[in-house]
Order: structure tokens, then C-alpha cells, then sequence
């Protein structure tokens, strides 16, 4: 058992040990790719998504120098065809490329380490066919293969890591996919040498132009996850069960951490997050210790036309339509907003909806990350605005509409051009960015269903939360009055009867013509 060629099992009995979701249906994909002309996988995620998790298990399910039968038995693969076919079957060689640069002192000769430190293994596991002066990973790994008759399985854990740690050092780069082009393109005998191969990292493979850099790759990302999609985190049924066997708020967790929304397994949440607020049993930020604010700063700080009105827009409940194909996958070749968008949804800042085209902030924590990550050069006005959404949330609770309206002056005179509003749209917008930190409380809903119309904006009180449910109406060069009568008119009070005896109706008018104060505001108490 070496570090890296047929590492063992204990990596993944020491998962197996804590609190484990069974995830061990992606074996069984892996498994049908296995000696096809689709047996090479990369599926790229955010941090804290589990992705050394699955490379982990999968390595634990290979390797051929251990016994892993006790691990996954009764777990989901243990039911697939599959499962005896290639349990433990093949020498596994893992790489994980953040381990290779933290342990080499200058990072121009982690290709170099990564080589000799795998080939001194192969070397002690097979003395008669890795000759002494081998230098090169790829021929070893042939050379192996051809007089065994044995083939292996490669893991490569943060493929992407070089990317983003030399981000500038494009020879460098270009020399890290010459090595895995060696492994992975070395024809017809190489490919015979492979059973598979699965990696794994943040973003997905790097383009040139529009092309990938290791075109025989499956690839599978936050923007195309397709039928690998419950496998990026939880899905909604295991975070259930999680809530339900530790006694912890189902609906809370479903706030804060999910909002990863794919077609073909709908809701999915941050795995890293679910399970810190179990065991904690607290509701909090956990992004902290992964991609810090000040890099979501520089990121959403660009320098791009339209950039800041979309990432106010989505501050302010919006969803904007963006194009992905342009991204050249790495975190230096942007060429428009749209580059930068796509980038956070690899991040995890940002959900994506594939079949509109469509990015957003999915959920509270992510929210708490914007709001921290909008403090400072550029951002100022919009971090006043936000600081403040808690006063004016709690003088709407106190019927205070002379507050509201110059709350609603102070957002609307900020120097965004996606606030100057000309329609109700664009006010809804721009009173839900006011109204910023009432997500905390409130499931906030546009276009709500209700009697026998829509309200513009209604606030549901989450389970548990002491206030009132809030039901907004929006006008548009018409009258706040208006917009209160509107509301009763078509009892939008209908689907929140268990509201009524604390439920408060807003009126908010916005007057473009007006030359002194543009916004007017009635509240009354539903009765």
C-alpha cells in the first residue's frame, strides 16, 4: 500500500465512520464506462461539495491491494449489476494535485515531484518492469501494463488546482495538460492500459478557443451536471432524513443551503453546509472557510458593462439570463459579464437554471457571502442599502410609511442604473434589494397566487419567526391608495388565511413625474 498507487481503503472507512449519505450510486455509473470509449470522467464542483468524498470512495472501491466488501455492502451499489464485476479489481494510482503543491517547495516543479514520487511507487510494487531511469509517468504505467496484463484505474483529485494556483503562468499550464495528454492521449496501447479514469475539481476541463484541452473526457459541471445531478451534493430527500434523524428544522435547513436547482433531480444542497449546521445544530454562514469575500469581491468588482445592475439585480431576488459556452474555464479569461457570471456558478456563488439560462443567489448563506462581499470600494451605497433593510423592514412591521418612503428614496437614488426603474418590474427589484435582510424571516415570493389575483410581492413568515406575514402591492405612476385597494379587491388574502389575524397590506406607489418625493407608501393591518 503506497501514497499514491493502491492507497487503501481507510479514507473512506473513516467517511464510512461519521454520518454518511450513500452517494455509492456513482460507482455504478463509473462502472459503466469501465474499458469503453467513454471510460474517461470529469466531474467538476464547488468546494465543500464533496468531491474528495467521491474520489475517496471510488479509490476505496478499486483498489485492488485491499478488501472493501465490508464498506459497501447494503449501500446502494451493493444492489447494482455491477457491483462484484469491479469491486477491488484494478491498481488505482491517485493523484491529488493540492497535496503535490503544498508539498513542493518551488510550484515549477510540481510535474516533476508528481512524476518521480508516483514512478519510485510503481517501481517498488513492480521492480522488474519500471526501469531506473524512467522519467516519465506515462511510460511506466504502459510499461506495467503490457507485462502484467493488468490494467489501472487513474484518480486525479483538484485536477484544476495549478490553474488556479498559478493563474498567470501559462507555460506552466500548458506543460500540466501535456502531462495528463500523456496519460490520457497516448493512443490505442495507453488507452489499453487504463481500465478508467475519474477526476474531479472546481472548474471544468480548460478551453483553447472553443475547444476543450482533453477532448476525450465525459465532462459533467455545475452548468451541465445532466444525470450525474444527484451526485453534485444532497439531494432533498437526504437532507430530510438528516433533518429528521438529528432532530433538526427541515425547513431551516432548506433556507439556508439549498437552491442548486437541476432538471433532472431538482432541488440540491451544499453537502459541507447541511451537515456542519447537523452537527452544530445552528444556522449559519459556513462559507467561511473555503473562497473568502474578498475574492467573491474581486470577482463582482470587474470591470465588465452590466456586471454591477446584474449582480444587484440578483441582490435584489433577480434572476439574469446569461451565455456559459464563451467561458474559457480558468479564472483569468474573461471577456464579459457573462465570463464572470459563469465562473461563480462553478464557485457555488451563483445557481444556474440550464433550461432558461438563468443565474441567481440561491440561499441564505450565499446572501450573508454577497452582503459581506459588497462591503468596500465601489459597493458602498449598496452595502448602506443593505445595512439598513433591517430598519425598514421593522418600520413596515410598525406601519411607519413615512420611513418606507425614504428608505425607498435611498435605494432608488443609488448610482445603479438597474434601480432607476421605469416599470413595476424593475420597482419589485429594487423594494426587494430595500427589504434585503428580511430573507432571514421570510420566504419571499414574487408573483404570489392569491385570491383571485397575483400580489406583486408577498413575505411568508418562516416557521417559528414572530411577524407578520406582508402582502406588496407595486404601482407605477398611479397611487399607493390604488395599490391597497387592489388588494382587497381581489383578496389576495386567500392563500395565507392562517395570516389574517397578522397579516399587514403595503401599498407602494412610485410617481416618475413627481419633482418632490417619487414614492408613497400606505399600510394597513388586515382586518
Amino acid at each position: 500500500m503506497g501514497m499514491y498507487l493502491n492507497c487503501g481503503n481507510e479514507a473512506f472507512r473513516q467517511i464510512r465512520n461519521g454520518t454518511y449519505v450513500d452517494k455509492t450510486g456513482l460507482i455504478d455509473y463509473i462502472n459503466q464506462t469501465i474499458d469503453t470509449a467513454r471510460s474517461l470522467t470529469c466531474f467538476s464542483r464547488p468546494r465543500r461539495f464533496g468531491k474528495s468524498f467521491a474520489a475517496a470512495m471510488l479509490a476505496a472501491y478499486y483498489d485492488k491491494s485491499c478488501d472493501s466488501g465490508e464498506l459497501f455492502d447494503g449501500l446502494e451499489i451493493s444492489h447494482r449489476h455491477s457491483y462484484k464485476k469491479y469491486l477491488n479489481a484494478f491498481d488505482v494510482i491517485y493523484l491529488d494535485i493540492t497535496w503535490f503543491i503544498s508539498v513542493t517547495d518551488d510550484i515549477c516543479d510540481v510535474l516533476s515531484v508528481i512524476q518521480r514520487s508516483v514512478i519510485e511507487e510503481l517501481r517498488e510494487a513492480f521492480p522488474d518492469y519500471v526501469k531506473a531511469d524512467e522519467t516519465i509517468l506515462a511510460n511506466a504505467i504502459l510499461n506495467v501494463s503490457r507485462r502484467t496484463n493488468e490494467k489501472f484505474f487513474l484518480i486525479i483529485d483538484e485536477w484544476d488546482a495549478l490553474f488556479r494556483e498559478v493563474k498567470h503562468n501559462d507555460e506552466l499550464q500548458k506543460s500540466y495538460l501535456r502531462f495528463l495528454r500523456g496519460l490520457f492521449k497516448g493512443g490505442p496501447s495507453m488507452k489499453s492500459a487504463l481500465a478508467g479514469a475519474y477526476m474531479t475539481g472546481i472548474l471544468p476541463i480548460k478551453k483553447y478557443g472553443t475547444e476543450s484541452a482533453l477532448t476525450d473526457f465525459e465532462e459533467y459541471s455545475m452548468t451541465n451536471p445532466d444525470m450525474l445531478s444527484e451526485y453534485v451534493g444532497f439531494t432533498e430527500e437526504e437532507v430530510r432524513d438528516l433533518c429528521l434523524e438529528n432532530e433538526v428544522d427541515f425547513e431551516k435547513m432548506k433556507r439556508w443551503y439549498d437552491g442548486y436547482s437541476f432538471e433532472d433531480h431538482g432541488c440540491v444542497y451544499s453537502p459541507d453546509s447541511v451537515m456542519s449546521a447537523v452537527k452544530r445544530k445552528r444556522f449559519r454562514n459556513y462559507w467561511t472557510g473555503s473562497e473568502t469575500y474578498e475574492s467573491l469581491k474581486s470577482y463582482i468588482s470587474m470591470n465588465f458593462d452590466g456586471l454591477k445592475d446584474a449582480i444587484v439585480a440578483m441582490l435584489g431576488g433577480g434572476k439574469i439570463k446569461i451565455e456559459i459556452a464563451r467561458f474559457q474555464n480558468d479564472i483569468t479569461s474573461f471577456n464579459s459579464k457573462d465570463d464572470v457570471l459563469t465562473l461563480l456558478i462553478h464557485l457555488g456563488y451563483l445557481g444556474y437554471h440550464e433550461k432558461n439560462g438563468q443565474v441567481y443567489i440561491p440561499n441564505l448563506e450565499i446572501a450573508g457571502a454577497f452582503q459581506n462581499a459588497v462591503e468596500g470600494d465601489g459597493w458602498e451605497e449598496i452595502a448602506s442599502a443593505l445595512a439598513s433593510s433591517e430598519d425598514l423592514l421593522q418600520a413596515t412591521i410598525n406601519e411607519d410609511s413615512a420611513a418606507v418612503e425614504t428608505a425607498l428614496e435611498r435605494v432608488h437614488d443609488l448610482n445603479v442604473s438597474v434601480l432607476q426603474y421605469n416599470d413595476e418590474n424593475s420597482l419589485s427589484c429594487a423594494v426587494t434589494l430595500a427589504y434585503y435582510t428580511a430573507r432571514n424571516y421570510y420566504t419571499i415570493v414574487r408573483e404570489f397566487p392569491s385570491g383571485k389575483g397575483f400580489a406583486d410581492l408577498a413575505f411568508i413568515p418562516a416557521p417559528h419567526v414572530d411577524k407578520p406575514a406582508l402582502l406588496i402591492e407595486l404601482k407605477y405612476n398611479q397611487t399607493a391608495d390604488g395599490a391597497i385597494r387592489q388588494i382587497r379587491d381581489r383578496r389576495y388574502d386567500g392563500a395565507l388565511q392562517k395570516y389574517t389575524d397578522n397579516l399587514l397590506l403595503v401599498g407602494i406607489n412610485y410617481n416618475k413625474n413627481d419633482k418632490g418625493k417619487k414614492h408613497t407608501c400606505i399600510i394597513e393591518r388586515f382586518r
